[in-house]
This record gives structure tokens, C-alpha cells and sequence, in this order.
């Protein structure tokens, strides 16, 4: 049976930010989704809710589940809404997984400063909009840098978004996925603070950090990425005969 591919975005973006990864995967004949969580994209009207944005990663995966196995990536809140999915205590059809950009804890005083840095940011003439217009310009290649936007931002969306991730216990959730496990980080990602708590509770798991990149790991290093994609792609196809490693090492990309 051929993989499926489920693709679940970060804060504020939309399944636009998939854009790359979609053509890709596309060009090869895999089938892929990428979702619109709650009140951001094609459902900026929609009430955002952590119960809401579970439900729309297991309709895609049980939809795609029924064709094959499925690939599950998500990036930022994306990444870490998924893993408390994958990690329930019963495992939903999920082959094989990605956790991109997200292997810091959301709580306590860090979580209460990002919030409130992004409240600041909102509250910038046009929403900050300008600001974050030059920092893609700056930092992204051309043929990505409207992904992260096309689908609009969803700024009345966030706090509450962000707000909710407390609830998260992510490392409880870790340590019940059994499936391949990658953690994909930028070199220069802000949330690469837990990364070896993340590793030392998910042992394994492989983390792969790009090196050059920031956050937008998706987007700055597109074919790296997709290169990544087809790693695990190809891990699930082969896992359906073969055990799962017990251990993955580091590495560097």
C-alpha cells in the first residue's frame, strides 16, 4: 500500500506553508493532505479550540488510514499538538512521524513570554505586517517566501492557541509512540531548547538539525526538507516487514 502523507501547519500560517512539500510529494505520486487547524486558512472564522484542532489531525489520518500508511508531519504548534495525538494512550493509525521545529516545552515563564511578545507584535501598526514581510524577504528563498502568508494570518487566533499548548503533557505522550520518530530542527530554531530531553525520552527517535536554518525549517531549506520527507517515507514503507530499530543516533544534515 502506497503512504499516505498528513501535513499539519504552525501558528498564525496555513496549509500553505506546505506548499513545497505538497508539489513534491506530488511529483513522486504520494498521496498527501495538508489540514487548516481551527480558526486559521480556508477556517480563519472558526473558533480555535485544542480539542477542535486534535479532532481535524484525526479525521485526516483516519481518512488516510484507510487507504495506507500514514506519515504524519506537523511544524511548530503544529509539531506539538501532534505529538500529544501520536502519543494518546490509544495510539491512533499513525506509521510513522515528524515533529518539526517543536521540541520545546510550552509552559511556565517561556510560554507566557511568547504570548506576550506576540501580543506586542500584534499591537504593532497594520499587526506587525511589515515587519513580517521583511524578515521572509530577508530570510527566505523566493519561491517559498509567500507560502507562510497565502492562506492568511490568523493573528485573533494565536494567543488563544498558544494558551492552550499548556495543557500539553508532551512528555507522557513521548514516551508512548512506538512508531519511526523524527525530530527536524533548524540550526537557528528557537525551539531546539528541549531537544535532547525530548531525545533522552523518545530514545528512538532520530533528531536531524539543518544547519544554516531558523524556524521556517519548511521553507528556508525546502529540498532538504523534502529529502527528509522522502527518508521517512521510505521508513514506513520498509517498517510494515521490518522491526523498528531500538535506537536512532544524531546526526547533522
Amino acid at each position: 500500500m502506497v503512504v499516505q502523507v498528513v501535513l499539519v501547519h504552525g501558528i498564525r500560517t496555513s496549509a500553505t506553508m506546505w506548499r513545497a512539500q505538497v508539489a513534491h510529494l506530488r511529483e513522486r505520486d504520494i498521496p498527501v493532505v495538508a489540514v487548516d487547524l481551527p480558526g486559521h486558512g480556508s477556517r480563519m472564522t472558526e473558533e480555535y479550540s485544542l480539542e477542535r484542532a486534535l479532532a481535524t489531525i484525526d479525521e485526516a489520518v483516519m481518512d488516510a488510514a484507510a487507504r495506507g500508511p500514514v506519515l504524519l508531519a506537523g511544524h511548530s504548534m503544529g509539531g506539538l499538538v501532534s505529538i500529544e495525538y501520536v502519543g494518546r494512550e490509544d495510539p491512533p493509525p499513525v506509521a510513522g512521524f515528524i515533529a518539526a521545529s517543536c521540541t520545546a516545552i510550552p509552559r511556565g515563564i517561556g510560554l507566557r513570554t511568547y504570548r506576550l511578545l506576540a501580543r506586542g507584535f500584534d499591537a504593532l501598526p497594520d499587526r506587525g505586517m511589515w515587519l513580517t514581510k521583511n524578515m521572509l524577504y530577508l530570510t527566505l528563498p523566493q519561491e517559498t517566501r509567500a507560502d507562510f502568508g497565502a492562506g492568511g494570518y490568523a493573528f485573533d487566533t494565536q494567543d488563544e492557541a498558544l494558551r492552550s499548548l499548556s495543557v500539553l503533557d508532551l512528555l507522557a505522550a513521548l514516551r508512548r509512540i512506538q512508531v519511526p520518530l523524527w525530530f527536524i530542527n533548524g540550526q537557528y530554531d528557537q525551539l531546539r531548547l528541549n531537544e535532547r530531553l525530548f531525545q533522552r525520552v523518545a530514545p528512538h527517535a532520530e533528531l536531524i538539525v539543518v544547519p544554516r536554518t531558523s524556524h521556517l525549517v519548511t521553507a528556508m531549506r525546502p529540498t532538504v526538507f523534502n529529502a527528509l520527507l522522502d527518508v521517512a517515507i521510505a521508513t514506513v514503507e520498509a517498517s510494515a516487514t521490518t522491526p523498528l530499530a531500538e535506537s536512532r543516533p544524531s546526526r547533522e544534515t
